[in-house]
């Protein structure tokens, strides 16, 4: 029984040595909080942000937290497809996803200034 069932089995592929993928998906979900910390810096360093820090004008509402949550949720989860999906073209589709989420994100902060 156990000659039939390895007859139909398919030979299990091992990811190339050179597929990165993961690896650079993890390097960019945990370069992500200290850029989020640098931008708002950024933020806080220019005119308007000073102005009303300092004398309470130009203040904003605030930052358009939905994009924000819909950018940085939407980042976690390309993180978690491309650290779980078994098909190089998936995971790589994912990382440029993961990317380009996670730079909406900073835009957004970098916007409100």
């Amino acid at each position: 029984m156990n000659a039939t069932a390895s007859a139909f089995a398919r030979p299990v592929q091992s990811p190339s040595p050179t597929d990165r993928t993961r690896l650079w998906a993890a390097v960019a979900a945990f370069l992500f909080v200290p850029a989020a910390v640098a931008t708002g810096i950024l933020t806080l360093a220019s005119e308007r942000a000073s102005r009303c820090v300092t004398y309470g004008e130009q203040c904003a509402p605030g930052l358009p937290g939905w994009l924000f949550g819909w950018s940085a949720g939407l980042g976690a989860v390309a993180l978690l497809a491309a650290l779980a999906a078994p098909a190089v073209r998936v995971r790589r589709a994912a990382l440029a996803v993961q990317i380009f989420a996670e730079a909406t994100a900073l835009v957004v902060i970098l916007s409100h200034a």
